[in-house]
């Protein structure tokens, strides 16, 4: 039986597609219908995409399988070089890549490619690693420079990475890159060129990529699911200073270099490279281009019970019915020099500085009850947690993930029907997953078993990252997560933060019970579509039923306003919504 809501929707999709010249039925026409603008802002719905065919995730280590159900992602659209392509939001990584014309391999069936031949290459060679180490993938290629675009703000000499190797599966999913939304010392594009840009080289610089005959290994095999946050810790840092000689580095890696870079002068530079080499939002910033040094982040909910939030990212401000006063502010996590973070520049002796969109979280709770801390890494690396739009899951410390899988039931299976909620205090508030992005469908046709949406990660430990957790999408459809830089260059000037503000209704328990009725007096599945919901494609507002903030502005920042005339942003397909809906039987 098809859900009512496509019936409904019918004649307004088909009167669009018969209004529409071709042109305008376009990815490119369709996205700009939909893009809001607003004096010190825009805000781009986002799409979500699903791949199918996952047969198996990890839970409580054991094989805990899908069956028929999607792993999902969250793509933008964005125009480099004159093509506009799907790419993938990524608050876990700071680099913009995407598949060039000349990709040899792992490109295959991917939306429209980037030409090489606009390219700029910088002539170094690019090597990308996501994930951690149960989820390893990589991107292979070149970085270089061309024009870019989101929703109409444009950067000239932008750098990016052309891809010709990867064995990621944006290309089954319609996406062909990826969009770091992160810091720029977490840039691996942004280090490089800097680098090369310099006199002297660090040793422990890698500009070759990894061998062109590394084996692939693809998603959808145990302990998978998509993580996109960048695999490796940066080792920028130690391209300025180290240890005196024979000083073990408080690291534990090795830092050598030239005494020519070990002067404050080399990391003044550094930051005043933002502006000009910098990934796209940090360059924005840097250059005082936005009325506010932030995104905002609303991801839909496509499955299980579609609705909830509008899925959109907005740039420069905060939503437009959200008060600023509503959410919940806490500080980044900054990298001391002893945990591998930058030096201070020359004339701000103290500064620290973050390197990803980690936040400190004060516990877990489930179901109401605080959760032991994990015994894995020592209790003196602190416990914070990775905000992560590029991660599929929620992943956690093992131990922890095995001990809440047991209590969950056998094996991590437990009734579909049986509301469980996972909390993160945070600045000393609570901020539930909603139990509908808790849980997935264990088996097809059968709505009665499901497991979680959690997996274990890697321990943190000194000289890498420090984070326990990363909140993934799970998460991210249950809150509005603002993701404020601040000054990058003098984080002590306007400290990076990040803000929240819970989307989960009172009564989210009752609304998985009864999706599951409806599952079960229908097509015997949870739904699944792949495009925007319903109540996704309206306006730059309404983030979601659950909170219903008040409308205000938050108060604009020192930085220059600069208005922009808006084209192509993200995609929305309403035709899609009804072909996708249809062929998935739903």
């Amino acid at each position: 039986m098809k859900p009512d809501y496509l019936w409904l929707i019918l004649p307004i999709v088909l009167q669009s597609l018969a209004a529409a010249t071709p042109e305008e039925s376009s990815l490119e026409a369709i996205s700009k219908r939909y893009t809001k603008r607003t004096p010190n802002g825009v805000h781009l719905p986002i799409v979500r995409r699903e791949t199918r065919g996952l047969t198996r995730r990890a839970g409580s280590g054991a094989a805990i399988g899908l069956g028929d159900s999607l792993d999902i992602s969250y793509t933008a659209l964005v125009t480099v070089g004159g093509i506009a392509t799907p790419v993938i939001i990524d608050t876990g990584s700071s680099d913009l890549w995407v598949m060039s014309d000349a990709c040899a391999d792992g490109c295959t069936g991917a939306a429209k490619l980037f030409p090489q031949a606009t390219f700029k290459s910088a002539d170094i060679g690019i090597s990308l690693n996501y994930g951690d180490s149960s989820t390893a993938t990589f991107a292979l290629g070149l970085a270089g420079t061309d024009t870019v675009d989101v929703a109409g703000i444009t950067l000239q000499d932008q750098t990016f990475a052309a891809i010709n190797q990867t064995n990621t599966t944006l290309a089954a999913i319609g996406a062909t890159g990826i969009f770091g939304l992160g810091f720029p010392v977490n840039s691996i594009v942004w280090s490089e060129i800097f680098q090369a840009s310099s006199q002297t080289k660090t040793t422990s610089r890698e500009s070759t990529p990894r061998s062109l005959t590394r084996r692939l290994v693809m998603f959808g095999s145990a302990f998978s699911g998509l993580n996109f946050r960048r695999i490796s810790f940066p080792t920028i840092s130690a391209f300025f200073d180290s240890p005196p000689k024979d000083t073990p580095s408080p690291s534990g890696h090795e830092t050598r270099q030239t005494p020519s870079t070990s002067t404050p002068s080399a990391f003044d530079s550094a930051l005043a490279s933002f502006r000009t080499i910098g990934p796209f939002i940090p360059r924005l910033i840097t250059s005082g281009s936005l009325a506010q040094p932030l995104i905002s982040v609303t991801l839909q909910r496509n499955t299980v019970d579609v609705g909830g939030n509008v899925g959109m990212l907005s740039i420069g401000e905060l939503p437009t019915d959200v008060d600023v006063k509503s959410m919940t502010w806490v500080p980044l996590r900054k990298y001391s020099r002893d945990e591998g973070g930058l030096p201070a520049p020359s004339d701000s002796p103290n500064e620290e500085y973050p390197v990803t969109w980690e936040i400190n979280i004060d516990d877990v709770y489930l179901d109401g009850v605080k959760l032991p801390r994990s015994t894995i890494a020592p209790a003196s690396l602190g416990y914070s947690a990775l905000v992560d739009t590029g991660n599929s899951l929620i992943r956690g410390p093992e131990d922890l993930v095995d001990y809440i899988n047991k209590k969950l039931g056998n094996d991590g299976l437990f009734q579909c029907s049986q509301p469980h909620t996972l909390a993160f205090e945070i600045g000393g508030k609570l901020f539930s997953v909603d139990p509908r992005d808790f849980v997935s469908q264990q088996f097809k046709d059968n709505v009665d078993a499901c497991v979680s949406n959690l997996a274990p990660t890697d321990p943190p430990k000194v000289g890498n990252y420090l984070f326990s957790w990363s909140l993934g999408t799970p998460f991210l459809k249950s809150v509005v997560a603002s993701f404020y830089y601040g000054n990058i260059t003098y984080p002590s000037k306007d400290e990076p933060r990040m803000g929240f503000l819970s989307t989960v209704p009172d009564n989210a328990g009752d609304l998985l019970k009864a999706a599951v009725v409806t599952a079960k007096n229908g097509a015997k599945n949870f739904p699944a579509i792949s495009q925007l919901a319903p109540s996704g494609t309206a306006t730059p507002g309404a983030v979601g039923s659950g909170a219903n903030p008040k409308t205000t502005s938050p108060s604009k920042s020192s930085s220059a306003v600069q208005t922009y005339t808006l084209t192509s942003p993200f995609i929305a397909i309403l035709f899609g919504l009804l072909t996708s809906a249809w062929t998935l039987g739903l």
